[in-house]
């Protein structure tokens, strides 16, 4: 026999309820709900680290990466050895003597000799120096000068530009000092590169 009441139905007593009971197990209780509350929270916690830790990774290996082709392509040491370095000692050295050794029976050549180890402004600035003021000496003293470079080390070092210091001795005669004239003195020398060759733009003593 059925039992009825305003709530729940029964098969007979002690049954299963059914009716209202079908419509609470499509609800969740307060408990489920309290439990996929905290799931979505640890679910949107771990989403809110992982978020900043993986941009995080994506700017180091970003970081790493630009290191590494700065390291293995642009870095100048790597691009400059012991080779390149005695180049443009050499450079310095044979340019240095050119520009400070001059005979007055050779002064054209010697000028052309000088100029072909020069480049840009300073070039320039030899040209008319050695054109207004050395010529005219020159001839008119009878000034001859000789140099020679004592030691030569490089100071900074570049694929295309490199500075040489360099000790130099130097010995002038003219018709006022036969016997000659000696010092000594070191100058900074500048080279930039143009192709395979190494040039002077600047002299500067120290």
């Amino acid at each position: 026999m059925t039992e009825k009441n305003d709530d729940v139905t029964r098969d007979e007593p002690g049954g299963a309820e059914v009716g209202s009971t079908a419509e609470e197990l499509d609800r969740p209780t307060v408990e489920e709900s309290g439990t996929a509350l905290e799931a979505r929270r640890r679910t949107g916690g771990a989403r809110g680290v992982l978020v900043p830790a993986v941009i995080a990774i994506l700017l180091v290996a970003s970081a790493a990466f630009a290191s590494w082709v700065y390291l293995s392509q642009y870095r100048p040491d790597q691009q400059t050895d012991a080779a390149v370095a005695a180049e443009a000692t050499k450079a310095a050295t044979d340019g240095t003597v050119a520009l400070l050794s001059y005979t007055p029976t050779t002064l054209d050549q010697d000028f052309t000799n000088a100029k072909s180890h020069l480049t840009g402004d300073f070039l320039n600035y030899y040209t008319q120096f050695t054109n207004d003021i050395v010529t005219p000496a020159a001839k008119t003293k009878d000034v001859k000068t000789t140099a020679t470079v004592v030691r030569s080390a490089v100071s900074d070092l570049h694929p295309d530009a490199a500075t040489v210091l360099v000790f130099i001795n130097q010995n002038t005669t003219s018709k006022e000092n036969p016997d000659g004239s000696f010092t000594a003195s070191a100058v900074k020398v500048g080279l930039v590169k143009s192709g395979d060759t190494w040039l002077i733009a600047a002299f500067d003593p120290v």
